[in-house]
């Protein structure tokens, strides 16, 4: 295939047209200047005839000054229509994308987006729907937004949830806020913003757009939070750590719950990066390991568009003492079971995008999740950790094997000389670090009591739901 394309401009031909129009039924205006006196205009009155004593039109020269008229017309291109199909088609075509191949970026990889979620967000009642809409017109879409927000409220082991913010980066912007707006309600001016040295570089660039100073915590020879360097730095100046669990090495923290607490008797919160959702999902909840907020990537975890600029969706989950500050409004449910949206949140840090966040994107992600269902989700990550391993394997190379150990994604040659025999790969990344052999564990259960239980009982989400079972109700 030919993949030099020419410009539109060289495929333009003298006279050459992209449509045919019938020949006009009323009198042709002329242009400016060709006897018309300025300010002259054509009645438009009811019941007047356009005839030859009509005044002509002078165009645009009656109210634009004469420097910002074109003497000539623009050279546009002279092409007819299959010329202009043709020409952006192929050009359509040399770009890669999901729908023709793998596209590998780490956790931002593009997923594959199922038809059917187009199908739902095109829908006439979701498409056509008008954003100055009254609620009571609007009850089908609120009712959407509600039940989103739920689901996603469980899946992350959250109080509320709210759906503005346009895009992962813009959610850790909107996570951030809060954090903030709640140590000044507080009567706290906390300074510093705690970020690993494996953070993505969303978490300093975020801390610092809300004004925070950023100090970096080094990770142990696990590939971990160093929690000796952790406790150095941690002081009553400290509004919050930042972390993506799995981190940026696929790596699960085993020492999460030791983080919590020791985060949160500093008075700081825990906040999690979702760029690494996939791996945990329908297993383990961020609000189980005690984080405090979460903003989920609806593009990276949720199967909506990525890519190409489009618009996206990073909805962020908070726990109880957080939920006064979410930005306004949110989608309540009237006793009588009404849809309507809360602007009476006096505590807020405001709206954060026009309307109410990128609609479309929120259909696509709710039908994904409806489609899918508790078990689906589970599936999605425990298939997430498997291809991660299974690529680790296959792209492995000799200068890796002593970044870390064995048990933490090294070389499996190793275990030659462990606990395990040779080409045991040993744990799953990316997931509870805790030895599968031993049988799989949710974040917040195993032996002993979790350190820190992020509010709720072990293993039990937003409203004391267990996980799945709001999802499971709905199937039903």
């Amino acid at each position: 295939m030919n993949t030099i394309e020419p410009l539109i401009f060289e495929l333009s031909r003298p006279g050459r047209r992209g449509f045919s129009l019938p020949a006009p039924d009323v009198p042709d205006v002329p242009d400016a200047g060709a006897g018309a006196e300025a300010g002259s205009a054509i009645d438009h009155s009811p019941g007047h005839a356009v005839g030859a004593d009509t005044a002509v039109d002078p165009g645009p020269a009656a109210w634009l000054p004469a420097g910002r008229l074109r003497a000539e017309p623009p050279a546009l291109p002279e092409v007819a229509e299959v010329d202009v199909v043709r020409h952006f088609t192929r050009l359509s075509q040399l770009n890669h994308a999901v729908d023709t191949g793998f596209y590998p970026l780490g956790s931002c990889t593009m997923k594959y987006s199922p038809r059917v979620n187009e199908d739902a967000a095109r829908l006439p009642g979701f498409a056509g729907l008008h954003p100055h809409a009254p609620d009571d017109l609007a009850q089908g879409a609120l009712q959407l937004m509600w039940e989103l927000a739920r689901y996603l409220a469980e899946i992350g082991g959250m109080d509320r949830v709210t759906l503005q913010p346009a895009a992962g980066a813009h959610g850790e912007l909107v996570g951030m806020l809060v954090i903030r707006a709640y140590h000044e309600q507080r009567g706290e001016r906390r300074g510093k913003v705690l970020v690993p040295d494996s953070a993505h570089g969303t978490n300093p660039a975020t801390a610092r757009m809300c004004g925070f100073d950023v100090v970096t915590v080094r990770s142990d020879d696990r590939g971990g939070v160093d929690l000796g360097d952790l406790e150095r730095v941690l002081d009553g100046d400290v509004a919050a750590l930042m972390l993506t669990n799995p981190n940026t090495l696929g790596l699960f923290d085993e020492n999460i719950h030791l983080i919590a607490r020791l985060v949160h008797d500093a008075g700081g919160l825990l906040y999690y990066d979702g760029a690494n959702a996939n791996a945990i999902l329908g297993v383990s909840r961020p609000g189980d390991m005690g984080f405090d907020v979460v903003h989920f990537n609806l593009h990276k975890t949720f199967s909506t568009p990525h890519g190409g600029g489009g618009p996206g969706a990073g909805a962020v989950g908070v726990k109880p003492a957080l939920a006064p500050f979410l930005p306004a409004p949110l989608v309540e449910r009237a006793p009588d079971g009404r849809f309507f949206l809360q602007d009476n949140l006096p505590l807020s840090i405001g709206r954060v995008h026009a309307f109410h966040g990128n609609f479309a994107v929120l259909v696509r992600a709710y039908t994904y999740i409806r489609m899918l269902g508790p078990e689906g989700l589970r599936r999605v990550g425990e298939n997430a950790v498997l291809n991660a391993n299974y690529l680790l394997r296959r792209l492995w190379l000799p200068p890796a094997d002593d970044l870390l150990p064995a048990d933490r994604g090294g070389s499996p040659d190793d275990r030659a000389d462990g606990d395990g025999e040779q080409g045991d790969p040993g744990p799953v990344r990316g997931g509870d670090d805790r030895d599968r052999r031993a049988g799989p564990h949710r974040a917040g259960e195993g032996p002993g009591r979790p350190l820190y239980d992020g509010g709720g009982a072990p293993g039990r989400g937003a409203g004391g739901a267990a996980p799945g079972a709001v999802l499971a109700r709905r199937r039903r």
